[in-house]
């Protein structure tokens, strides 16, 4: 009995603890409870937002870049992005990382740093290719890693033609902004956009109900149309790759334009790059030069001196002037390239042999004032105005300091700094009777739904000079060509107008000019009777051979072919060609190749100054005439010696 009772008092204590301690726990749950539901309430209802709303972002992508036809340059589309939360992956980090390593193309330890870093949000890889994004879903499905990994779209930008006109259109950054080029210029218009908005997730971050639908898209872009033909972009851009493997050039340009609108049709620059990939390449490779470099423009200049001259009555065609071999300005000599005197000549021999006296002569005559008047008025000194960045505005003396030496030299396109714009736009003018255009490389920019947003029309920039002195001066460029030091230049079939230049290379740093170092040039156009298409080929530095004649005009011709036969313009008839396609030189001996250095002179006698023009220029040697009619002597004497580069002086009697 006595047991029975100690028994049910051990049990009534037991039960006793037992319900305080239940008692203790209850009333620790109801303080916990009053706690979070009375005072730390909204905390922790922010925790609840937080966990089951996430936050979704809609990309827009960039606006299409089109050429004239309508090709893409440059558009956008939406890839993947890959990114992960340190906090929630599950597994072997390490296993991962090597797993992930070749798909991500990245150091398997750079991975494992990323997906051990105390961080919520970590990006693994930006932007990836279609491919390389599916493939690296399909090893985490399989593995069963998707906890903690995840994607976003985002918008990529691709240039399908590669380095084709990349620094005009520049390139976007890993945010999608346009960094450079016309992606920068044009941003406002073309910038892609992008849009956040919340949803309701389950406990796997997975959107529910409705939330996820019905959501306002980001409005698509406007895309862009330019004057630039991908065709003739292509065919430039050839040219120059030739003319720089060749010369061993430091950098070159390409303009070409169309003289009666304005609209530039290939506009190429060497050194360059590709905008898909433009990290692999120094920042010196994205500048444009043919708009922000500026350059001694040498005896491309010649032309605008001439029509300058005979606008402002200071000088006309008939004048017969006798070249003594130098003329003196300021206590300073302006002599020929090869040092000689020409004899009699008027204004067409002086264009066409490029004569150094016979254009400081010129510019003396005309003063500092027409001088600089005209050269403002064909407008140099000042921007073009084309829709690109940076563009330089050139540098021209001021009339009121210009010495008798600066007036010389200007005359010879020196001393004066230029834009290759700036030439382009000058020569519309001998092109187009006068009538100077203003270069634009914007056709349009248009809405979504196609319709026109903004054109771009044809602007003049000026009448620098009237029809007649235009087109005096357009012929004697023709004769440059077809009879003078630019023949490298012709085009079978056409008649083409043109200057050749050969300058120093301005020293940029401490003033005056590098040693060695030039810029060798030609601008033309063509075809002289119905002007297409304005053509200017620099090459910055060229090795061994320098003379713009013979390095700058051989690639104006192979653009100029190309261009001919891409815009359909027929052929001239032989008769009206100057007997295009005929051996003019059929006493003289074949031409030695351009791998023969050294070679004996051939006899010359009996040719016409035409023919001996074209066989020394072909050759790689200079010309130095002296009389009219045929050949009867020369120095020096058939059957020497000579090198390219040597001059030889040709005598001819009627």
């Amino acid at each position: 009995m006595k047991k029975r009772i100690n028994r049910q008092g051990i049990l009534r204590k037991r039960s006793a603890i037992i319900l305080v301690i239940f008692s203790f726990i209850g009333l620790m749950l109801i303080g916990r409870l009053f706690y979070i539901q009375i005072i730390d309430h909204d905390r922790y209802v922010q925790r609840l937002y937080a966990q089951a709303n996430g936050v979704e972002t809609l990309y827009s992508p960039r606006g299409t870049i089109y050429d004239r036809n309508g090709k893409k340059l440059a558009f956008s589309a939406m890839v993947k992005s890959f990114y992960c939360d340190p906090q929630m992956i599950k597994g072997d980090r390490q296993v991962i990382a090597k797993a992930l390593a070749p798909l991500l193309k990245e150091n398997a330890e750079k991975i494992e740093k990323k997906l051990n870093a105390d961080s919520s949000f970590v990006w693994l890889a930006r932007l990836m290719d279609p491919e390389d994004s599916d493939k690296v879903e399909a090893l985490l499905k399989e593995n069963k890693w998707q906890v903690g990994f995840g994607f976003v779209h985002e918008s990529r930008r691709y240039y399908p033609n590669g380095p084709l006109l990349a620094n005009v259109l520049g390139f976007v950054g890993i945010d999608d902004i346009g960094l450079s080029g016309m992606e920068k210029s044009m941003e406002s218009y073309i910038g892609g956009e992008k849009s956040q908005y919340k949803v309701i997730t389950d406990a796997k971050g997975n959107p529910i109900l409705r939330s996820s639908v019905n959501q306002k898209e980001p409005e698509e872009k406007r895309s862009v149309y330019l004057t630039i033909d991908e065709n003739i972009q292509f065919y430039a851009e050839r040219a120059l790759d030739r003319a720089m493997a060749s010369t061993k050039a430091q950098g070159g340009i390409i303009i070409v334009m169309d003289p009666k609108n304005g609209d530039i049709l290939a506009l190429c620059n060497r050194p360059t790059y590709d905008p898909n990939k433009f990290n692999e390449f120094p920042d010196d490779s994205f500048k444009n030069r043919a708009v922000v470099d500026v350059y001694e423009p040498g005896s491309t200049f010649k032309p605008i001196i001439a029509a300058a001259a005979l606008a402002s009555g200071s000088y006309t065609t008939d004048i017969v002037w006798t070249d003594p071999g130098a003329v003196w300005a300021s206590g300073h000599a302006i002599r020929n390239w090869d040092d000689s005197s020409y004899g009699n000549v008027r204004m067409v021999d002086i264009i066409k042999y490029s004569l150094n006296t016979g254009c400081a002569h010129i510019g003396l005559l005309m003063g500092a004032e027409n001088l600089t008047k005209y050269a403002r008025a064909f407008g140099f000194g000042k921007e073009t105005g084309i829709e690109l960045p940076g563009e330089a505005s050139g540098i021209l003396f001021q009339e009121k300091d210009m010495k008798d030496i600066d007036i010389a030299t200007m005359s010879i396109g020196q001393g004066i700094a230029v834009t290759p714009l700036q030439m382009v736009q000058a020569y519309s003018a001998l092109a187009n009777g006068g009538q100077m255009v203003k270069p634009h490389i914007l056709a349009a920019i248009r809405n979504p739904d196609g319709s026109d947003y903004k054109t771009y029309h044809s602007e003049t920039a000026g009448e620098p000079v009237d029809k007649e002195v235009a087109d005096q001066v357009k012929d004697m460029m023709e004769k440059e060509i077809s009879e003078g030091s630019g023949n490298k230049a012709k085009v079978p079939g056409y008649h083409m107008g043109g200057k050749t230049g050969t300058a120093q290379k301005i020293n940029t740093i401490s003033g005056g000019y590098l040693k060695n170092e030039h810029i060798a040039s030609f601008c033309g156009f063509g075809p002289t009777e119905d002007p297409r298409a304005v053509c200017l080929v620099v090459l910055d530095n060229p090795r061994g051979v320098y003379y713009g004649g013979q390095v700058a005009a051989p690639v104006f011709k192979e653009v100029m072919e190309h261009i001919m036969r891409y815009l359909k313009i027929p052929v001239l008839e032989e008769k009206h060609t100057g007997g295009h396609g005929v051996d003019h030189r059929r006493n003289l001996p074949r031409v030695p190749g351009n791998d023969v250095k050294e070679f004996r002179l051939p006899n010359f006698y009996g040719s016409s100054m035409r023919d001996v023009g074209e066989w020394l220029s072909d050759a790689g040697l200079g010309f130095r005439p002296e009389g009219t009619g045929t050949a009867d002597r020369q120095i020096p004497r058939p059957g020497v010696i000579v090198k390219k580069g040597d001059a030889v002086k040709v005598y001819f009697s009627p």
